[in-house]
């Protein structure tokens, strides 16, 4: 193999509820919204084996990947 080679090792199979619950749990923590992080950490629990919180982990780095749409300032103050 060369430096430039395409070949790369395969991704492993994720989990899709957990990725989905780890896009949602980033979802809610971006916005605030305390009552489904709460919901969406009681639903995983702490007895999930490492491969299923690397999954919620991946799941929560898809959408932390997206940046923030940015705020206009506002210039209309009284």
């Amino acid at each position: 193999m060369g430096i430039f080679s395409r070949k790369s090792a395969p991704e492993p199979e994720r989990d899709a509820r957990m990725t989905e619950l780890g896009r949602d749990y980033a979802i809610a923590r971006r916005h605030r919204d305390r009552t489904t992080m709460n919901r969406i950490m009681r639903e995983i629990g702490t007895d999930k084996d490492v491969t299923d919180l690397s999954d919620f982990r991946a799941g929560q780095e898809t959408y932390d990947s997206i940046p923030p749409i940015p705020r206009r300032r506002n210039t209309r103050r009284k």
